[in-house]
């Protein structure tokens, strides 16, 4: 039985390397583990480290000790997914072949995007200067045979994620190095250093950067899956249950309309593809923020089942834009509601706990209803604070009727966290 290990620093700058470990089934780490993992990194001392060891041996089953002692396969240089699926297709094949990957990404696209005409623009896609370029790269002329023609940029020559990348797309909503003077419409799409997280962008009339995020991504595949279960025969739909995870950073507008506009369920879990995935399971076609778990035929080949997939989720979306809906339409699917969001160092994170997917404060004691007095003098008001999970900082979201509200109402939160968790520095 295989696990994975893969050494990358992800969407983060290239000195922040680090680990993500893929479990036997090719998901994520089981969230009950990393305890554990911290433990032994930290462990300053062989004494230190043995307890640790002792610790961990006593949760194992047999099967788990004995696998202490297992073989190593170094599959090379490759994305976090293409790691993933490789785990889970070894632990189904006793295969280790990484054409696997890209055979089931082109013959599932090629089944999707059977009898559509091929976009009349190519489909420009920053790199982040990392691995997914390599991989991209050798999948153009295959592509290109498809009818689908790929622009690549920021593709190994500069800073890995430095002014670049898909959470640097999206945090700093501009466009990224190189990619400031396409035109108007230009439809493109930003990954980030392993190749796990996609955001799609393009360029208003006006010059403007129009971002297409993570929300408006799962807006367009519950829409294709609502047109695909359309066609199926009767009573299929109301045989599989459909549904659409979000976390508490989802924009309020998309939640609206997948629940008011679409009328697919809607649940909100913690932040972490960890969470959002094991969430998605629940459904028979679950959606969340960079893939999802459909189970339907091609697309369920396409979408990699194990982990979120930048390669396979750029393919999805130029076949749903290909079936029917155009590049304007899928913009104007919701207009969000204008958002801010901050971030505050305090002396210990740890004095802020949160429920209800981290929506909600418990400690301590009189922040929530101070947030809550806050959001209440904003039309459309809606904020929250969460501890970082890696740093000593608080991270608030606020979004409101208009951007003034929004970064308003951001600020009287940070203001509120900074006052009674133990801010550092000056206050927001």
């Amino acid at each position: 039985m295989a696990c994975g290990v893969m050494v990358t620093a992800s969407h983060n700058p290239e000195q922040d390397n680090g680990l993500k470990l893929v479990e036997a089934s090719g998901e994520m780490l089981e969230p009950a583990w990393e305890a554990h993992a911290t433990q032994l990194a930290q462990a300053d001392t062989e004494e230190q480290l043995l307890q640790v060891l002792a610790a961990l041996a006593a949760t194992l089953q047999p099967a788990g000790v004995a696998a202490v002692g297992g073989k190593v396969s170094d599959i090379g240089v490759v994305t976090t997914p293409e790691l993933h699926f490789t785990v889970q297709t070894f632990n189904q094949y006793q295969a280790l072949e990484e054409q696997a990957y890209f055979t089931n990404l082109l013959e599932s696209f090629r089944t999707l995007t059977a009898g559509s005409h091929a976009p009349q623009q190519p489909l420009h896609v920053d790199c982040a200067n990392g691995v997914g370029a390599l991989k991209l790269q050798q999948l153009v002329p295959q592509l290109q045979q498809l009818g689908l023609q790929l622009q690549l940029y920021n593709a190994g020559q500069g800073r890995l994620n430095h002014g670049c990348g898909a959470d640097h797309v999206q945090k700093e909503q501009c466009f990224p190095a190189g990619m400031g003077d396409l035109p108007a419409g230009a439809c493109c799409a930003s990954i980030d250093g392993d190749a796990d997280r996609v955001v799609f962008f393009t360029k208003g009339q006006d010059g403007s950067f129009v971002l297409l995020d993570g929300d408006k991504i799962a807006a367009l595949a519950a829409v294709y899956l609502r047109r695909l279960l359309s066609h199926a025969p009767p009573g299929t739909a109301d045989s599989i249950s459909t549904g659409v995870v979000q976390t508490a950073y989802a924009n309020g507008a998309s939640t609206r309309f997948i629940t008011e506009q679409l009328g697919l369920q809607v649940r909100c879990t913690n932040t972490g593809v960890k969470y959002l995935h094991h969430e998605a399971k629940a459904f028979d076609v679950g959606i969340y923020f960079e893939m999802s778990v459909m189970q339907l035929l091609a697309v369920s080949r396409l979408m990699n089942q194990a982990v979120g997939d930048a390669i396979s989720g750029l393919l999805l979306c130029d076949a749903v834009l290909r079936s029917g809906t155009s590049l304007a339409e899928w913009q104007a699917l919701y207009t969000d509601l204008p958002s801010r969001q901050l971030k505050l160092v305090v002396a210990d994170r740890t004095v802020i706990t949160t429920t209800d997917a981290e929506r909600r404060c418990v400690t301590p004691a009189g922040l929530q209803d101070a947030i809550d007095a806050a959001v209440a003098k904003y039309d459309l008001g809606r904020a929250f604070a969460r501890p970082s999970g890696t740093e000593d900082a608080v991270r608030v979201y606020a979004e409101a009727g208009s951007q003034e509200a929004a970064d308003a109402l951001a600020r009287e939160v940070a203001g509120i966290v900074f006052d009674r968790c133990g801010g550092v520095g000056s206050r927001p």
